[in-house]
């Protein structure tokens, strides 16, 4: 047997065991007990926060997604640049959204049940995020008050989105360790939307936004500088 053959032989033995109809009574001897299941993939990472930032700002713009850092008091500026820059005036922001963030200049619609038709009509959405996966340059919305529907970021053309340094973690476990409860709703964002699945050829914009770009802002050097002053 080769080792192809032998790879997908084993895969195949992992999911019939994983698979396999199990007892569902308390006390059955059959009952699977989850606290005691081997867990030997890996589940945290190794690099230092900064490298770990590092790695998430690069996988970004390996997606092609434009990438500002800033600090906490640079953010609305940062913010008023970025929308600036991408020529668009009309943008769509969900409603927990900080009123700082609405930059002066553009024209905004606030989500409070807009109708699909009315979002789309929209140049662009901002939103904050729950999370960033390093490993993968993965953005993670759990569609809370500041991150907004999944169809504010869904329906317009360009997404800008708010991420905090502290916010980003290396493996996608150790996302999973920051989600106190299961999330209703989780969506996994790599990049601006794109598929090759037609001819081979690469189509932007089919299943989401065209372009994305990722403010991250570095609030663990200042919440650093913060402890090192009162010291």
């Amino acid at each position: 047997m080769n080792d192809s053959a032998s790879s997908r032989q084993r895969i195949l033995e992992s999911i019939r065991s994983a698979t396999a109809p199990v007892s569902s009574e308390p006390g059955s001897e059959n009952a699977p007990d989850r606290r005691v299941l081997p867990r030997t993939y890996i589940r945290r990472g190794t690099m230092n926060r900064n490298a770990c930032v590092e790695r998430m700002i690069d996988r970004l713009r390996e997606y092609e997604a434009e990438v500002a850092e800033c600090t906490a008091e640079e953010l609305p500026a940062t913010i008023a640049a970025q929308l600036a820059s991408s020529g668009k005036h009309i943008f769509v922001a969900p409603e927990g959204l900080p009123a700082a963030w609405l930059a002066p200049g553009f024209e905004w619609k606030v989500d409070r049940g807009m109708a699909s038709e009315e979002i789309e009509q929209a140049e662009g959405a901002i939103t904050a995020a729950f999370c960033g996966v390093a490993d993968s340059g993965t953005i993670v919305l759990h569609h809370s008050p500041t991150e907004g529907r999944r169809a504010l970021t869904l329906l317009p053309d360009r997404h800008l989105c708010i991420l905090r340094a502290s916010q980003v973690v290396e493996t996608l476990p150790e996302y999973f360790d920051r989600c106190q409860q299961t999330p209703m709703l989780a969506t996994f964002i790599s990049g601006p939307s794109a598929t090759a699945d037609i001819e081979m050829t690469r189509i932007k914009g089919v299943h989401g936004p065209r372009f994305l770009a990722v403010i991250l802002v570095q609030d663990e050097i200042e919440e650093a500088q913060s402890g090192a002053k009162a010291s």
